[in-house]
């Protein structure tokens, strides 16, 4: 796939391109459909497959006040992206300048005259343009007007509900893995550099954690979870086959299963969010190392101990839990 960072570095001429828009968070269910109906469309014309989409996120810009988080940054959206069949992906810088274009000033400069499309495809309550006043109504008058086809893909629903990245968000607040992983159609996961921590895992309960920095990481809700962690990043998923397509990194064999805590740890009185995971049968420094964790399954609440002894003793339960939860699931060879 060709990523082009700015539309100043667009320095060739698509054959026929087919282009849908948007910030994509997450890349789940819904989005990989649009992807698939671009990839097919483009397919049929022998055309170009694009994917536009915007870094950073617009609310960054229209809603500075607010400290957004993401599903997915842009680095690991662009390879969920690329494992879609997309030819090009073009990431705008999002500015305020852009952000005052017009809808048709949108279409007229950016995607016709620019980028010479012709076909677009959006998703279901599309919304673009100055203030984000564009319908996918001025966007099929805008098409007539310019020459190019354009259709919606209609929404994918689970259980009643549109698939969407506000709903993952919901979700992850509510520790709802299971049904997160399904609107994603993927283990949901974080990247964080290890960090030196207060040593409380080794010195007083005898389970040693690496210890995340995960500033813009969009964590689930405290608790216990089933994890699987992949070291330094960059490497294959440690799901099944198709997830190692569909994640789309490739390479890297440092892959372990363990157990996560987000959360304050009350026993000890903290009052900072972290994320500390116990690796099973790892042994060394991982300071300063890239840690992708898939959370596969939510444990428990995180809870205050009235000791470090009671406190030890379920780690120790957990541990087990988790172990004989992933030996089962290994077995049976589920798919997330």
């Amino acid at each position: 796939m060709e990523l082009v960072r700015g539309l100043d570095y667009i320095i060739r001429k698509y054959e026929r391109p087919v282009i849908t828009l948007g910030n994509f968070d997450g890349v789940h269910l819904g989005h990989q459909k649009i992807f698939s109906e671009v990839v097919q469309a483009a397919h049929g014309v022998r055309g170009t497959a694009i994917v536009m989409t915007f870094d950073p996120h617009p609310a960054v810009i229209t809603n500075p006040h607010i400290q957004m988080k993401f599903l997915t940054p842009f680095d690991i959206k662009s390879r969920l992206i690329e494992n879609s069949g997309v030819d090009v992906l073009i990431c705008i810088a999002f500015n305020k300048e852009f952000a005052s274009l017009s809808p048709e000033e949108f279409v007229k400069q950016i995607l016709v005259d620019r980028i010479g499309v012709a076909h677009v495809i959006v998703g279901h309550g599309f919304r673009f343009g100055k203030g984000k006043e564009g319908t996918t109504d001025n966007f099929r008058k805008l098409s007539k007007r310019f020459g190019f086809a354009f259709n919606v893909v209609r929404s994918v629903r689970r259980d009643g509900l549109v698939v969407s990245s506000s709903r993952i968000r919901e979700l992850l607040l509510k520790g709802d893995i299971a049904d997160t992983n399904r609107l994603l159609d993927r283990p949901y996961f974080i990247e964080g550099i290890v960090v030196k921590g207060k040593g409380r895992g080794s010195k007083h309960l005898g389970i040693p954690t690496a210890n995340l920095c995960c500033a813009d990481e969009f964590l689930p809700s405290t608790g216990v979870y089933v994890v699987r962690v992949e070291i330094d990043g960059g490497g294959s998923s440690v799901e099944d086959p198709h997830h190692l397509k569909q994640v789309g990194v490739e390479g890297l064999t440092n892959k372990f299963e363990g157990v996560a805590n987000v959360g304050l740890n009350p026993t000890f009185g903290n009052n900072e969010l972290s994320c500390e995971v116990h690796l099973f049968d790892y042994s060394g420094d991982l300071l300063g190392s890239v840690l992708r964790t898939y959370f596969i399954k939510r444990l428990r609440d995180e809870m205050a101990f009235p000791s470090v002894e009671t406190l030890k003793a379920q780690i120790n339960s957990d541990i087990l839990q988790t172990k004989e939860f992933l030996k089962k699931r290994n077995r049976v060879n589920v798919n997330i």
